[in-house]
């Protein structure tokens, strides 16, 4: 590595967040990325160490002493921790320690991938208590509340994937009419943010682009913020097929089979004893609510002023990506 390449550590790096963010910082050389990975044999671990300029680091990310060996020598750190897996309450510890360590090793950057403190902007009402993201939102509380010297830091707060589109957020044919596809959601008049994955990669590179801006900033970023009913008729534009919008109540989302047992708890990767864990139906409970009430706000002319050529709607990104509504797997350990 040469002397004016900064070496940048992915948390997360394998995951559907992390994998554009990789992408986007050894596009041209600039950086170096190491990743850690708990299993470098993984399809996972190998697609990401094909990549030019990315070093594998076997181990596991939420263990203190590899995290010691994955820090030393590194420049910036893009921390994205993943709640779904380890649940809120470890992910905000870790999210503090992430914080705590890069400190104490000098790095010039940290930046963290963050989320909606649902519960804050519903004025801790329990009906938009959302676990996943909350433990996020607490996190960038606190790194809120440091100061940028002698450490930078910066927040990228995402939302839900586009590409969740293949996936969860898919449409299905109606029985009364399998020629229309549902896209259905307990959403009601609310609008959805919804970030194609590729530009938050490159909104991920502009931080560490530009520390004169980035730096103390909290960049909410997104595509679009749609209503369900546009989501439909922008499919039905693109694709030429029928579609439309069912609001469903969230008891009915959670017969659609989205969840298999939506009364198992978040923080799978941590045993089920745990009563700070929530269960998928409280956790995305909370999380439709959040939408439905627009409690978010995005700027999106900063958006655009920082990434011009940014997909800038969800019918843009259908036609980019030849979305046509099937199911398709491209998302792993996903935590929008």
């Amino acid at each position: 590595m040469t002397a004016d390449k900064k070496l940048v550590l992915v948390i997360g790096g394998t995951g559907a967040q992390g994998v554009p963010v990789v992408q986007a910082l050894t596009s041209d050389g600039k950086y170096a990325v190491r990743v850690i990975t708990r299993n470098a044999a993984s399809a996972e671990a190998k697609g990401i160490a094909s990549i030019p300029g990315v070093s594998i680091l076997e181990g596991d990310t939420y263990n203190e002493a590899t995290l010691r060996k994955a820090f030393s020598g590194v420049d910036y750190v893009f921390a994205n921790t993943n709640g779904f897996a380890i649940g809120e309450k470890a992910e905000i510890f870790w999210g503090i320690r992430l914080y705590e360590l890069a400190r104490e090793f000098g790095i010039e950057h940290f930046v963290y991938a963050g989320l909606e403190y649902a519960s804050k902007l519903g004025h801790f009402d329990p009906k938009y208590r959302t676990g996943h993201l909350d433990g996020k939102g607490k996190v960038t509380e606190f790194i809120s509340a440091q100061p940028t010297t002698p450490m930078m830091w910066s927040i990228l707060t995402s939302c839900l994937y586009a590409e969740g589109l293949w996936e969860f957020l898919r449409p299905f044919p109606d029985p009364q009419d399998p020629e229309t596809l549902v896209f259905a959601a307990p959403l009601g008049d609310g609008l959805c943010p919804l970030i194609h994955l590729d530009d938050y990669g490159r909104y991920a590179r502009w931080v560490f682009d530009t520390p004169a801006r980035s730096s103390g900033l909290n960049l909410h970023v997104g595509t679009e913020d749609i209503g369900w009913k546009d989501l439909a008729s922008a499919f039905t534009a693109v694709t030429g097929r029928k579609a439309m919008y069912r609001n469903v109540s969230l008891d009915e989302y959670f017969t659609l089979g989205l969840f298999p047992n939506p009364d198992a708890k978040i923080g799978r990767s941590s045993g089920q004893d745990d009563s700070t864990f929530v269960s998928y139906r409280q956790n995305f409970s909370g999380f439709w609510n959040t939408w439905k009430d627009n409690l978010t706000k995005r700027d999106y002319a900063l958006l655009d002023a920082i990434l011009p050529d940014r997909v800038k709607s969800i019918e843009e990104w259908m036609i980019k990506t030849s979305y046509d509504g099937t199911r398709a797997f491209v998302l792993r350990g996903a935590s929008s």
